[in-house]
């Protein structure tokens, strides 16, 4: 597997511009992934919080269910927003959605850290640009 580091890869995506607020919406489709990997709890809820943390992201909760007789739902819920995968291994198929919001996001890493890490041999990604209204950039929040 390919190793991340977020400085050589930002530029890649977004040139040498600043990057600034930005809002988008990554709908991820991932075909004959690993079935194993798709039913592992522990490692699905491993895998998204480092998808997180190269978009830039900050974990602040990770919650799974493990279906029976397979499959597995994990959600990482985000500062930025949240992502999350639904697997059914049995179809060698999961649903991603990566949703960030503010400065510096990079949901592009996370979508290729996913699909690499799935061992998918076909993907779709829908790119969703969100339109917040003016105000929201603006806001500033802390994680209490």
């Amino acid at each position: 597997m390919e190793i991340y580091k977020k400085n050589q890869i930002l530029s890649s995506f977004h040139g040498d511009h600043k990057l600034s607020h930005q809002s988008k919406h990554l709908l991820l489709e991932l075909y004959k992934c690993d079935f194993e990997k798709l039913n592992d709890e522990s490692f699905l809820r491993c895998t998204l919080n480092r998808a997180a943390k190269l978009a830039n992201a900050t974990v602040l909760n990770l919650i799974s269910n493990k279906f029976e007789p397979q499959g597995v739902t994990a959600i990482a819920l985000l500062a930025e927003s949240h992502i999350s995968i639904h697997t059914w291994p049995e179809s060698n198929y999961s649903a991603v959605d990566i949703f960030t919001c503010g400065k510096n996001m990079m949901p592009e890493l996370a979508s290729q850290y996913l699909i690499e890490s799935l061992v998918a041999k076909e993907h779709s990604l829908r790119v969703i640009e969100r339109k917040p209204p003016s105000e929201v950039p603006k806001q500033i929040r802390t994680v209490l």
